[in-house]
Parts: C-alpha cells; structure tokens; sequence
C-alpha cells in the first residue's frame, strides 16, 4: 500500500510545494486547507485528493475517510499585516489547529507528524547562527505581532509533550521564498512594486535588518531530508546561510529588473528582529546543501510574477 500523507495547509506556498514533491515520489497525498486566502493556482494531481476545511472544526477533519500514515502541519494564518490586524484569529487558527490536529491523530491512530514552526520563535536571537536549541521568546505579550509565534511555540511544546507519536519532528524555516507565493511578503511586494514602475520604492524601517532568504526548491530538499532522516522530537532548522540586508535586497530586486528606482526608507516604528541567520550544522548532517544562490532565486520569482501577479 502506498503512503499517504495528509497535508494541512497544503494548497499554500509551502504545501503545494511539499505535495508535489511527495507525490513527484509516488506518495498519494490529501490536502486540507479552508482557501483563507484566494489561491489561483490550485494544485491538482491523478493521486491528489483536496478537501476543504477548517484546522479549527473537528468535524471538517473528520470529513476525511482515509487511511493517513503521516500528517505534515502547516496550516496557519500568516503574515505580518494579520499578525496586527487579526491577532484573535492567528491565536486561534494556531491553538485550536495543533490541539485538533494532535487528537485527530490520536482518535486515527497516526503514528507520524511533521510540525512546521518558524524562525519567529526566535525573535532577536542571543546568538548567530542561531541553533535549534536557543531560548524561545515572547518580546511583549500586549504586541500582536507576537501572536504567531506565540502558536509556533505552543506547539511545540504540545507535541514534544505528546506520548502518541512514534515519529514526531518539528521544522523551523527561515523566510522561504519564490513563484506562487503570495503578494504579501518582502520579496513579492518588492517586484510587484519595481514591475508597476514606480520611481521609489517604501521599504519599512531603515533596511538595515538582515535576513538568508532561502529558495522554495531548496526548502523541499531540506524537507526531504528529514523526511528520510529525521529523529523523533528533533528540531531542524531550514534556511540558508547568505544573509544580506532588506535595503541591499531591495537594490539587488531593482538591479535584477533593469528598473531606476530609488529605495525610500520608512519612519514608522515597530518590531522587526535584527537578523535571521540560521545555524544548519544538524541538517547539514543529514546531507542537505542549500543549491540555489540569492541571484538565482530571485530570478526565477521574478519571471514568474512578471507573467502571473496581474492574472
């Protein structure tokens, strides 16, 4: 019998890309995922079943009549502008969605779950690269900035305090980007700026905080290394290590689309950690090399949004 993987979240930027990869394998794969934000591009497949719900009703995933060997979590509200805006639901789509999906496993008795967390739970880390094995913060509980990653830590502590899992691994990924991913990050909003041929671009804050952005193909890679490799209650970073900063990203974007556009830098004050430079020494050791430099990357973004983000 072939594996089949249930993926929450799964017609997101990231789900699709683990779904397609995972049934590019052979796997037959399950997505759930309630359209929160209006997709596109849906991903269809012959061993693809899509069913929508919501990661908070019980009873949506109880619409799911198949046999799962493995849950891959994904599915949460992210973003910045919703970190603000609608706190209540990132808290619970993120509460309710672990506590759901961890007794939905229990009552099917799936033995196997995959948790993606996020660099968020880091904050301003104490050290760079920053391990897996760092304290995790909250800066300031009255900020809803910090309701995402506030989930991202509950989480894990839900399931490396859970007993039911045989194989049970935790991801972090470090600002994943490329086609197909939404319009509401950095890096699409800087090309969708740059192509609508402003003379300025806005970026918040002065620019100076650095990031390692790492291409989707080489998060899928990562991924299926701890597919394969991973060790119950482990935690692995995703990410890579060509750190630059946001206004230094910003030029590179315009460079790349022969634009003449001048970087604008916003006043505005609020929460935005220094750096994100994660430590990759544990997956390394599984065997995953990041491949496709920021250049690259960037390159096939923007062609892809350059023919797509109108449609």
């Amino acid at each position: 019998m072939k594996k089949t993987y249930l993926v929450t979240g799964g017609q997101g930027f990231i789900g699709k890309a683990v779904s397609f990869s995972l049934l590019n394998q052979g796997y037959n794969v399950i997505t759930f995922d309630n359209n929160f934000r209006e997709k596109k591009f849906l991903l269809t497949h012959q061993n693809l079943k899509v069913i929508k719900g919501d990661i908070r009703k019980r009873n949506d995933l109880n619409k799911i009549k198949s046999k799962i060997h493995s849950v891959i979590h994904l599915a949460a509200i992210n973003g910045t502008k919703n970190f603000y805006d609608k706190p209540d639901l990132v808290l619970d789509v993120g509460i309710r969605g672990i506590i759901n999906i961890v007794d939905y496993c229990k009552y099917k008795k799936i033995k196997e779950i995959f948790l993606a967390s996020s660099s968020e739970v880091y904050q301003n880390a104490p050290t760079y690269p920053t391990d897996e094995k760092v304290r995790l913060i909250i800066p300031d509980p009255h900020n809803p900035r910090f309701s995402y990653s506030s989930t991202k830590i509950i989480s894990e502590i839900i399931l490396l305090n859970s007993n039911i899992f045989k194989r049970a691994i935790i991801f972090r990924p470090h600002n994943i980007y490329g086609p197909d991913m939404g319009f509401k990050h950095v890096i699409p909003e800087l090309i969708i700026k740059t192509i609508n041929g402003k003379n300025s671009i806005k970026i918040q804050g002065d620019g100076n905080n650095k990031r390692s952005f790492c291409f989707i193909d080489d998060f899928v890679s990562a991924f299926n290394v701890i597919l394969n490799k991973g060790r119950h209650k482990e935690i692995y970073n995703i990410g890579t290590q060509e750190e630059i900063k946001i206004l230094n990203l910003s030029k590179l974007i315009v460079n790349l689309m022969n634009k003449k556009c001048k970087i604008k830098i916003s006043s505005k004050l609020f929460f935005n950690a220094k750096r994100r430079l994660p430590d990759l020494k544990k997956i390394k050791k599984l065997g995953f090399k990041p491949k496709i430099n920021l250049n690259k990357g960037l390159m096939k973004t923007i062609e892809w949004y350059k023919v797509n983000y109108k449609l």
